[in-house]
């Protein structure tokens, strides 16, 4: 097999394998940019210490994206029909893609707190970094939804940007309401 042969069968094999994986990848990557996130935005809501951002938001990667992982393990071991029950191995793998979506996506709204942001900027640069992170991932989406990538990212974006404001408003309201 001639050089040219073995990288077509190779970029092949490739691409069936993140169609494959991709709606978990998603999967996890956007509920870890939404969850990081939104612990970012409760614990500024609240208006506590960066370094609240940083323990609670580490907690979330971390906890949460084992437990998205074990998840959807645990989803494609349970259905019914013994034809549609994934095997532990590629039950395994698709908890895996999950896992490792949320955490490299996750990390994203965290990275002002850990870079050299001034204190003042890095709520700023969260936003910015979570909002092009969503925007990005569900572009991505349309590689296996055929749908266009703007609309796929622009619904990513929407769905997250909701998910931040309510925890940035229970942030402050629970702040307001402890007295903090």
């Amino acid at each position: 097999m001639s050089a040219t042969a073995q990288g077509k069968q190779v970029v092949s094999r490739l691409t069936a394998a993140i169609r494959h994986f991709l709606p978990d990848i998603v999967y996890g990557s956007n509920d870890g940019i939404v969850t990081t996130f939104a612990v970012v935005c409760g614990v500024v809501g609240a208006d506590l210490s960066s370094r609240v951002v940083l323990i609670l938001g580490f907690a979330n990667l971390v906890a949460d994206g084992f437990s998205m992982g074990a998840s959807n393990f645990l989803a494609r071991r349970s259905y019914a029909d013994p034809v549609d029950r994934a095997d532990g191995r590629e039950a395994a793998r698709h908890g895996s893609a999950t896992t490792l979506g949320f955490v490299f996506a996750g990390i994203v709204p965290l990275v002002a707190y850990v870079v050299a942001v001034p204190e003042g900027g890095r709520f700023t640069v969260a936003v910015a970094l979570t909002a092009f992170s969503l925007f990005t991932v569900g572009a991505a989406r349309s590689f296996v939804t055929l749908q266009g990538w703007v609309r796929s990212g622009g619904e990513m974006l929407a769905v997250g940007a909701a998910a931040a404001a309510v925890a940035f408003a229970v942030g402050a309201v629970a702040a307001a309401l402890t007295g903090s």
